[in-house]
């Protein structure tokens, strides 16, 4: 009978959708193993550590770090959680809504449209969590964190930075007829991102025009924070802003999230 009940808040009813995504998780692991245990290793190992070997650790033309593994390990972290926020949140949505309509069940019953949001979203962070905890393991035998609280910091950073591209990501999601946008945002957003948004490489080496826009992506913003934990050359004024971008973005896709579904379920 209680279950029948609607729930005192958004978060309450959330929290009802837990077995939901703990079930489903429990069944479909063995699926993202790889992108979530072998990945993390593989990526360090080949970028940081082999290629690193080609690559001189000037600190003065990696932004502090003493070599390329050092430079490229907290964007390889950061990216991870931007690859695990778009894959959660566009065909899973899509799934959700138009071929298993999980969602017009679970607004069926006294859960808001909010709550099915912060459901779903509450297992993007567990996600994300996942992978760049594993991300933070494979990085830490290899010395490239400064201090052990820049190591948690920089762990903590990623579901920042995983839910300042979950929510507008799952707000455009929401509002697709069918999945043919997604190769386009694979393609020319998510890709184009990882490679240029300075964890690969200084963006000093960008002309100036594609500087100024790669300051402008949430994932430069990700990196240059994680960077600065990880290498332990924290600028407060900067981290400030980093921060303070990522939350205004994380806030503007949720408001955009409910609009966008509350809608759509709608209609």
């Amino acid at each position: 009978m209680a279950e029948s009940t609607a729930p005192a808040n958004d978060l309450a009813g959330a929290a009802r959708l837990l077995d939901y995504w703990a079930i489903g998780y429990r069944r479909t692991w063995k699926g993202t193993a790889i992108s979530s245990f072998v990945n993390p290793l593989f990526y360090v190992l080949a970028m940081g550590v082999l290629l690193g070997d080609y690559i001189s650790g000037d600190p003065g033309q990696l932004e502090g770090a003493t070599s390329y593994l050092a430079f490229i390990a907290p964007g390889l972290l950061a990216g991870q959680a931007m690859q695990t926020s778009f894959g959660e949140t566009t065909y899973p949505v899509m799934g959700m809504i138009k071929w298993q309509r999980v969602y017009y069940a679970m607004t069926a019953s006294p859960l808001s449209v909010r709550s099915v949001i912060l459901g779903h979203l509450g297992f993007v962070m567990f996600r994300v969590g996942l992978t760049c905890g594993v991300f933070v393991l494979v990085m830490a035998p290899f010395g490239v964190f400064e201090t052990v609280w820049g190591a948690v910091l920089a762990f903590l950073v990623q579901f920042l930075v995983g839910l300042a591209f979950a929510t507008p990501i799952y707000a455009f999601s929401a509002g697709l007829k069918d999945e043919s946008p997604f190769a386009l945002v694979f393609r020319l957003g998510m890709i184009p991102l990882f490679l240029f948004s300075g964890a690969f490489f200084p963006i000093d080496n960008l002309d100036r025009w594609m500087q100024v826009l790669a300051q402008a992506t949430p994932l430069w913003h990700g990196v240059d924070l994680t960077r600065m934990l990880t290498l332990d050359t924290v600028d407060g004024s900067a981290a400030l802003v980093h921060v303070a971008y990522l939350v205004v973005l994380a806030a503007l896709g949720w408001l955009w999230a409910v609009h966008r579904l509350s809608r759509r379920l709608m209609s």
